[in-house]
């Protein structure tokens, strides 16, 4: 009964938004959403025994294992703290009409229910249930895009639905396969990953590969990798910055959550010997293409997006290894990923708002003496960016070195690659920092400030796009809340890693039988 809580909840929540009239009302409802679905899933995990199965109205058709439930935690805390920022962002937004005041519904009822829709994708056992959810969660995370007043917006969400649900299509295939695969091994048909797991074994290598191929271009597509990545850059950009964090946070892990059960099931056959090299030159482009953008980015939420597909391949290289090891920092790294990346994209919101003007299309954005206007947001871009390149102790240094030790054995070339690729991507997210966040205020705009044509509060005219000195932006405490606690996170996963975290990760592995 567990989802049918969760259910309850989001309907109460839905309804309640729909009465509502003010955005306080409607955060105080998704904050309050967002804590309960906290603390059913961390009751879950210090008090149920793994895998719960019927949790919904008795349907056999879902179960929540450790993976699953690893997942959900990820995506509830960040969806609460999200939904704290939220309140004063959408202020923010409303107040320079970016976005109106009758969208207000529909932005909290499609967050409460998009989290809903993410926590029964990863507690489906059956995949076609499964594949729904996640289609599911394209149309919602779409609309959230399209929320704001922009075509642009607009234009970046239907690209996004596009892409992502025509790419899906191979892989409802890929699960006809798996079906008929099944059907013709067992006897009878089945697509729940339990059953599936227990006789993967003899299940035919040749027909594996075909699921697989097909599974992975759709859920590739899901999670932005090469070449189906072009959707994400302008989707993170164009998004409001809660969503954007949203997006690359959790919405890319349920399709390397796909991938990595597919190709579970791949690795009981003999089919692994050829699908790893497959996975693994698709990780090298996907990180090759994102590191590359990233060199002449100006912009620093797509600087962000492009280093969120650069980390995709990075889980695709521990997956392709496929030992237990590997496959431990693959599900380490998702989370590190997430956490870290959430924390970037918030942080850049509030920078969004001090530099409101400069952060749309392809614009470059001109950041000036942003540690005196917005020292949190600040810290928040240098720490999330030197934990995100990889930097020691954050997590995401452990998940990629010992990812890159299990490639020396695996492929020497490959390893080479990959370095020469990491080493772009953090210089170019070095040299974005450096180079944006190092310039002030010149000195004739703050002594002359009629003579740049600005008012005598010193905010330049928004039509005159030449932001040369700024007004500071009061950042509301809901906004500096949860930065703090995500730049946390990321602190004690780098530095603490408690035997619970150890044997609960690798629980997981046990299960995927990596």
């Amino acid at each position: 009964m567990i989802l049918t809580a969760f259910v309850v909840a989001t309907l109460v929540a839905i309804g309640l938004v729909a009465i509502c009239h003010t955005n306080r009302q409607m955060n105080a409802v998704a904050i309050a959403h967002g804590i309960f679905f906290v603390a059913v899933a961390v009751a879950m995990l210090a008090t149920v025994s793994l895998p719960v199965n019927t949790v919904l109205l008795g349907s056999q058709y879902f179960s929540i294992d450790h993976f699953g439930l690893f997942e959900i935690l990820i995506a509830v805390v960040i969806f609460m703290l999200g939904a704290i920022y939220a309140g004063g962002y959408v202020e923010s937004l409303i107040a320079t009409g970016e976005l109106e005041k009758g969208s207000l519904k529909l932005f909290s009822g499609a967050w409460c229910l998009l989290l809903l829709l993410i926590v029964l994708a990863f507690s489906a056992d059956n995949l076609a249930l499964f594949w729904i959810f996640a289609e599911l969660t394209t149309i919602l995370s779409a609309m959230l895009i399209a929320v704001l007043s922009a075509k642009e917006n607009i234009d970046a969400a239907i690209k996004y639905i596009l892409i992502a649900s025509t790419a899906m299509l191979f892989s409802f295939i890929g699960f006809i396969f798996l079906f008929e695969v099944s059907r013709t091994t067992l006897g009878t048909g089945s697509l729940n990953w339990t059953e599936l797991m227990q006789h993967a074994g003899s299940f035919p290598p040749a027909m594996m590969i075909a699921v697989f191929a097909f599974v992975f271009i759709g859920f590739g597509a899901k999670s932005g990798i090469f070449p189906f990545h072009t959707w994400l850059p302008e989707a993170h950009v164009k998004a409001p910055s809660a969503v954007s964090a949203v997006l690359s946070s959790v919405l890319l892990n349920i399709g390397i959550y796909a991938i990595i059960r597919t190709a579970a099931l791949v690795h009981q056959t003999s089919a692994m010997t050829i699908v790893s090299p497959f996975i693994l030159l698709f990780a090298i482009l996907t990180s090759g293409i994102a590191a590359f953008s990233m060199l002449p980015q100006r912009n620093l939420k797509k600087l962000i997006a492009f280093s969120s597909i650069e980390n995709m391949g990075i889980t695709l290289i521990g997956l392709a290894i496929a030992t237990p090891v590997a496959v431990f920092w693959v599900i380490f790294h998702v989370m590190a990923h997430a956490f870290t990346k959430a924390s970037l994209f918030l942080s850049a919101g509030i920078l969004h708002r001090q530099y409101h003007s400069k952060f749309s299309g392809e614009a470059p954005d001109d950041i000036r003496d942003v540690f005196r206007l917005q020292p949190l947001a600040a810290w928040g871009i240098v720490i999330g960016g030197l934990a995100i390149i990889g930097m020691p102790p954050s997590p995401v240094f452990f998940s990629k070195i010992f990812i890159l030790l299990q490639l020396v054995g695996y492929s020497l070339g490959a390893l080479l690659i990959v370095l020469v690729l990491i080493f772009i991507a953090a210089g170019a997210f070095g040299y974005f920092v450096i180079t944006s966040f190092m310039q002030r205020e010149s000195p004739e705009s703050s002594e002359a400030p009629e003579a740049s044509g600005q008012t005598g509060s010193g905010v330049p005219p928004l039509s005159s796009g030449s932001p040369l000195d700024f007004e500071q932006y009061e950042t509301p405490l809901g906004m500096k809340i949860p930065i703090i606690a995500l730049i946390a996170i990321v602190i004690v996963l780098g530095i603490w890693f408690p035997s619970g975290e150890t044997a609960f990760i690798s629980r997981i592995v046990a299960d995927l039988r990596f």
